[in-house]
């Protein structure tokens, strides 16, 4: 029964993790796209940390796959998207790239700020190292407080998760965040160029598959150099 119980609290982290940043994610975009002169999202009620906009657009990526997953593997997984206008991008492919940056950034916020929170209750006593570590335990109460515990729970899952979204979105492969935020390094023609190679189906498609299969080598040397940061001092290798 305690199992099931953990099994239970997990896929619930999990799930209200995934949730939350990919809200963060689609918020970030929507709210750049905004800022740069296109109200699509906007006008679709997804510059909103609420998570019901976003839902509505894509109940099954950010709700049916995601609770799956999550009840199931003890991770979730699944997907979102913000609407923008493709004339809006051609006339401005700079800031399309940067749109299409904002929503890993807001990852990468998302994680640095569970990091730091992870940091401070290391330093101030409230968690200490644990016998063993996973995607959703890399610290507990030193007290054995299980609210405090609950809590370092919930900071790993959203360093792991979103530390991951990040990287993941940024690499440089269609339709990944990353292959559009290229141009944001370009000259304004050479974005625009890039822009109209990387747009074609066929190739995002490829770009995609290319990811997923080079994505799960990745993550445990990812976990490991994560781990290594958080607890410098301890050896779980």
């Amino acid at each position: 029964m305690d199992m099931e119980r953990e099994a239970l609290v997990q896929g619930l982290l999990w799930f209200a993790a995934f949730l939350f940043s990919t809200t963060v994610h689609e918020a970030a975009h929507a709210l750049v796209a905004l800022r740069g002169g296109d109200p699509t999202a906007y006008l679709g009620g997804q510059v909103s940390l609420s998570p019901l906009p976003h839902i509505r657009r894509e109940p099954i990526g950010m709700l049916v796959v995601p609770i799956l997953t999550a009840f199931t593997n003890g991770w979730a997984l699944g997907w979102a998207s913000t609407p923008y206008d493709p004339y809006w991008a051609a006339r401005h492919p700079r800031r399309a790239a940067t749109m299409a940056a904002a929503g890993p950034a807001g990852n990468l916020l998302i994680a640095l700020v569970a990091f730091a929170a992870i940091k401070v209750g290391l330093l101030g006593g409230l968690f200490v190292s644990p016998e063993y570590v996973s995607f959703h335990h890399v610290v507990e109460a030193a007290n054995g407080a299980a609210w405090l515990s609950g809590l370092g729970d919930l900071l790993t899952v959203l360093l792991m998760l979103n530390a991951l979204l990040f990287v993941f979105n940024m690499l440089p492969l269609p339709p990944l965040d990353g292959a559009s935020a290229i141009g944001g390094l370009l000259p304004e023609r050479a974005a625009l160029a890039v822009r109209g190679f990387l747009s074609s189906p066929a190739f995002s498609l490829l770009g995609f598959l290319v990811a997923w299969q080079i994505f799960p080598h990745f993550a445990s040397p990812f976990f490991d150099a994560l781990l290594k940061v958080v607890h410098p001092g301890d050896e779980y290798f």
